[in-house]
């Protein structure tokens, strides 16, 4: 076996090895479903705390639009501004809103009172209260029955329908932009959790001064080349174990429910009325599971597992050097934030521009430049992604990585013999130019 397959081997079993990570391989599916499940939990969850808004009202047109509802009180006060501020204090009412004598054609001037912020929801509350109340006067006052107005409103909803592959599926919007986004944070983060298990590893090495007495037997690139492979090999295994895992809890799922592949495929051919049989979980899932369908899986995996790979060893190289320069882990900080913010713009454009259009210039050009590509790629790949696009991105996040590759090799093999020395962006330069 090759020097780098024997350090590839080191770094990958001692870290197979390890508790922490036989633990979170394990936990992994269940601890990234609770991140995502229960802050929207704890956002949807009803609060036991009850407010109390106070309402002044001079213009006399909103008494009663305000109804209780639960956790939120309305109180309609008989006093003026300053009264009423007095009293908010008094009653330990939450906030005062204040309605002045107004114009429907220029509703200004209506202001919430409240010590700490009302927040978005109940803001946004008060408003479509006001809006609704306000557009009812305006039709009162044109003479314009509301009930005619409400049936002209129509609702459409538009039902999306992939020809990808030459075949009719049915497509979902929303399910492609959570399964892109998934991706994309993964990635994210990923890169970041190893890319640091790399730079700790080559400090700690470094620090012990075990690195001289390894580099007597190979070569610094070889050094640094193999424990980037290794942790990467790491990182890989990981991902195809939670790959198994996930598909194991989602068959375990659809059985919990009644469901199976077969009952999946005729809830989806039955008309709506015959379809009623089934609970609303059921016939939920049947149709997530169908639209999923339509996603090509083999691709997104395979997309997946390789710029996960790619972009872990483009960012992996970096840290790696960056470890090589350092003498501790405060050192290590003045060059992280170059190093970092590629790939936060990357992941801030795959949910917001490729969110917004995912064929757009912006999205194209991010998912084409090495330092952005893995996650912006991975945002747009579920929406449908040009065969030459994906091949050009592909061929460029290699070129990137042997290109960085080269660069931090140069700086690893003189930094990770330098000990006390003040190392800064002109000391990289020189030791990169260094022969």
């Amino acid at each position: 076996m090759s020097k780098i397959g024997l350090i590839i081997k080191r770094e990958y079993v001692t870290r197979v090895r390890k508790k922490s990570f036989i633990i979170m391989t394990i936990l992994g599916p269940l601890l990234f479903a609770g991140l995502f499940a229960i802050p929207i939990w704890l956002a949807s969850r009803d609060s036991d705390d009850v407010r109390t808004i106070a309402v002044v009202d001079e213009s006399g047109l909103f008494r009663g639009s305000f109804e209780d509802q639960k956790g939120l009180n309305f109180d309609y006060l008989d006093a003026s501004l300053n009264e009423a501020k007095i009293n908010m204090k008094e009653s330990n009412s939450f906030g005062l809103l204040y309605i002045p004598d107004l114009e429907l054609d220029n509703p200004s001037g209506i202001t919430f009172y409240s010590e700490s912020s009302a927040g978005i929801e109940l803001k946004e509350r008060i408003e479509r209260v006001l809006e609704q109340r306000i557009e009812n006067l305006k039709l009162e006052k044109s003479q314009i029955d509301k009930a005619t107005l409400d049936a002209l409103r129509t609702n459409v909803s538009l039902s999306e329908i992939s020809l990808a592959g030459g075949e009719e599926k049915s497509a979902n919007t929303g399910i492609y932009t959570g399964i892109g986004y998934l991706a994309s944070f993964m990635i994210y983060m990923f890169i970041f959790i190893y890319g640091a298990q790399i730079m700790r590893g080559v400090l700690e090495e470094k620090t012990s001064r075990i690195v001289e007495v390894i580099i007597s037997s190979v070569k610094p690139i070889q050094l640094m080349i193999g424990k980037t492979i290794g942790i990467a090999a790491v990182g890989l295994t990981q991902f195809v174990i939670w790959i198994v895992l996930t598909s194991l809890i989602y068959s375990v799922g659809l059985s919990l429910i009644g469901l199976d592949a077969e009952s999946i495929s005729q809830i989806n051919q039955m008309p709506s009325a015959e379809a009623a049989d089934f609970s609303s979980t059921q016939l939920t899932v049947a149709k997530a599971t169908s639209e999923l369908g339509s996603l090509n899986i083999p691709l997104m995996i395979g997309g997946f597992l390789f710029y996960f790979l790619g972009g872990y060893l483009l960012y992996g190289a970096m840290f790696a050097a960056i470890g090589a320069a350092s003498d501790s882990e405060t050192d290590t900080q003045q060059f992280m934030a170059p190093v970092s913010m590629p790939l936060v713009l990357g992941f801030v454009v795959a949910i917001t521009a490729v969110l917004k259009d995912p064929n757009g210039s912006t999205a194209f050009w991010f998912s084409m430049i090495p330092f952005t590509s893995p996650t912006v790629m991975l945002m747009r790949l579920p929406f449908g992604v040009p065969i030459w696009e994906l091949a050009t991105s592909m061929v460029l996040l290699v070129l990137g990585f042997l290109f960085m590759t080269w660069i931090a090799g140069r700086i690893y093999r003189v930094g990770i013999l330098m000990h006390g020395s003040k190392v800064n962006y002109k000391t990289m330069g020189r030791w990169l130019m260094m022969r």
